[in-house]
């Protein structure tokens, strides 16, 4: 930014006090004009020329504070924030769940709603559903869909970096849907989409079991498991998006795929659901020893598919989530045998989050694109159109 400030490029001067000034303001509650010089470092009269701005795009608001105390002379003068001028939404697409988590630009959390979808649901009808309950996390707080700024989406699957789905197994109707095309017509703002075990890698570091930490492993366990890795609090995605797919590691042995390793009768899984797998992790929890030997199998063959990435990573931490999280006793395994497998035990420790952790982590993403645009070096009060 700084290379291309010229003497002569005051509007690009004038964009760049505007983003230090709403910085400023962004951090605290209200603040008088005199607060604000010694935050930003500006004149006065500069700071007095950008706080009318901002105050003419509806992102500033002066505010009554009372008395000054008794004080002679001109009163101070006290400006807040409006965090509400503008909103974000974070929604998860899930194989039994569709989740939207909506707050304002402040990344207070205002509404959350979460309807139950069948799995078997095709495509249309599952972003039907997701449509319905945009609409109704709206209505409920009275948020007009004209005041989104940013919106992002989690899903199964590998994404690319348009939003299409490239590849997944988990929704009929998923595989090669331009899920990014489809939702910019819904919405008048940036629309992200992600894959979910990305987005729960991020909520898990911002607000999770792996805050303040920089190389985080998020295991998503399910029947395919997934992972979202952070590297140095970035994540990473991938040539194409594909990073963390270690439920591909079966093919390397089709012997261990999850409809043996679960079976609890020597024959494979089938079918190969959640219903089927409850089942099993009910026996085992009652204490079956076969499905206790079955879970055992599928926790080996999990192990093994975090340990391969956790010897091309060397993460300062694994995060479990995905049902996996709920068995009784599985942090200890994890770390015994994660220690056996790979050159340095990470830290493991099971996600914080629960069910909410996918719809979180895609707003932290919708709230990131929001920053971008509060603090860009574009026209204040821009926003996203």
């Amino acid at each position: 930014m700084a290379d291309r400030l010229t003497g002569g490029d005051s509007s690009l001067l004038r964009r760049i006090n505007a983003a230090v000034t709403l910085r400023a303001l962004r951090a605290g509650q209200t603040v008088t004009l005199t607060q604000l010089v010694g935050e930003t470092g500006l004149s006065r009269p500069t700071v007095e020329g950008v706080i009318e701005g901002l105050m003419e795009s509806g992102l500033v608001a002066e505010v009554e504070h009372g008395q000054d105390g008794g004080r002679r002379g001109r009163p101070a003068r006290w400006f807040r924030f409006r965090a509400e001028a503008g909103h974000a939404l974070g929604i998860e697409i899930g194989v039994h769940d569709v989740r939207v988590v909506l707050a304002d630009l402040s990344g207070e959390i205002l509404a959350g709603h979460a309807k139950p979808v069948d799995e078997a649901l095709d495509a249309e009808e599952r972003l039907g559903v997701m449509r319905t309950t945009v609409a109704e996390v709206l209505r409920k707080t009275g948020v007009s869909r004209d005041s989104l700024w940013a919106v992002a989406v989690g899903t199964p699957g590998i994404v690319d970096g348009e939003g299409t789905v490239r590849l997944s197994t988990a929704m009929p109707g998923w595989t090669g849907l331009d899920l990014g095309a489809r939702l910019r017509r819904s919405f008048r703002c940036p629309v992200v989409i992600e894959n979910d075990a990305n987005l729960a890698a991020i909520a898990e570091h911002w607000k999770g079991a792996a805050v303040g930490k920089g190389d985080v492993v998020f295991v998503m366990a399910g029947l395919s498991p997934g992972a979202g890795s952070l590297i140095n609090g970035r994540l990473h995605r991938g040539y194409g998006g594909a990073a963390g797919e270690i439920g591909a590691l079966h093919l390397l042995g089709q012997e261990a795929t999850p409809e043996r390793l679960l079976s609890t009768t020597g024959k494979p899984l089938d079918p190969l659901d959640e219903a089927a797998v409850a089942r099993v992790l009910r026996l085992a929890r009652e204490g079956d020893e076969v499905a206790k030997d079955a879970m055992d199998r599928f926790l080996g063959r999990l192990v093994h598919d975090v340990a391969a990435l956790v010897l091309a990573l060397d993460p300062q931490l694994v995060v479990v989530g995905g049902w996996a999280a709920g068995l009784d006793g599985v942090l200890e395994p994890l770390r015994e045998r994660l220690g056996r497998f790979t050159l340095r035990a990470p830290e493991v420790a099971l996600a914080a989050l629960g069910t909410e952790v996918v719809a979180t982590g895609a707003l932290r993403v919708a709230l990131d694109h929001v920053e971008e645009q509060l603090f860009a070096v574009d026209p204040p009060g821009a926003g996203p159109r």
